[in-house]
């Protein structure tokens, strides 16, 4: 019989762990791998599936990602965010597939994110397909700290399936500008270890052409006021990651 594994990769997400693994309750297998949290995560977690992991020495979510594919032993695995939940007719498609067990095939399924009060379906977000489903044995993440990828043989194909998986981004503003600071700090580290430098100028450029993407090309006026208030977030967090580089190259200095 085919299995399927739901994977996650969390860390202090107490608040709404439960109701994404309810949500998943029909897969084979659950696996959970925490990074560390300091909150209820891993003992909540334990009270859906027995395979519940801590890997606290953080070295970036592609790293993280393959830590928790080793631990699962589906035949396909679906890799879920805990702030992300399959609709009803994405668990049909979803469970189709994995009946179908083309070995040839990967998955990516349509995102929709709700954000400061809708969804959104304009700004470039939607339909934000992300290869999420796929035969264990075939492919896994690379090791990048952030804008982990899923690496796959050139001759597998990604197919698109139809239904939404539903995304609920950020809590509150709080949460965004806590999440978007600890991107912007990865995305700089990563490349700061590659040898990259940025100067404040080119935050600049990429900022005011992220808003101008987002809100003009991509019609993000159309998502209202949640369109626009997206749209200088993600100028003001596109300047912040290039900062952040630019910042790490210039001379430090200890006060006593």
């Amino acid at each position: 019989m085919v299995r399927l594994s739901v994977v996650m990769i969390v860390k202090n997400e107490a608040a709404g762990i439960a109701a994404c693994l309810q949500q998943f309750a029909w897969a084979d297998e659950i696996v959970v791998l925490d990074g560390g949290s300091t909150d209820e995560t891993v003992e909540i977690a334990r009270k859906f599936t027995d395979n519940v992991f801590v890997e606290s020495d953080w070295q970036g979510f592609g790293v993280q990602r393959q830590r928790a594919q080793a631990k699962a032993t589906g035949d396909w695995l679906l890799m879920v965010d805990a702030d992300e939940r399959p609709s009803a007719e994405l668990v049909d498609e979803i469970r189709a597939v994995v009946a179908e067990n083309n070995q040839g095939h990967v998955y990516a399924l349509p995102r929709l994110s709700y954000c400061f009060g809708r969804f959104i379906r304009y700004s470039g977000w939607y339909p934000d397909h992300v290869v999420r489903l796929y035969p264990r044995e075939k492919a896994g993440y690379n090791d990048a700290r952030v804008h982990e990828k899923l690496i796959y043989p050139e001759q597998l194909e990604c197919v698109k399936l139809k239904s939404d998986l539903l995304h609920y981004t950020y809590k509150d503003l709080e949460h965004y500008l806590v999440k978007s600071a600890h991107y912007a700090a990865e995305w700089a580290l990563q490349r700061q270890q590659r040898g990259k430098q940025a100067s404040l100028f080119q935050g600049v450029l990429h900022g005011v052409g992220c808003f101008v993407r987002m809100y003009i090309l991509r019609a993000g006026f159309l998502d209202g006021q949640q369109g626009l208030l997206l749209a200088l977030l993600s100028a003001h967090s596109t300047f912040a990651k290039y900062a952040d580089l630019w910042v790490r190259a210039q001379p430090s200095k200890l006060y006593k």
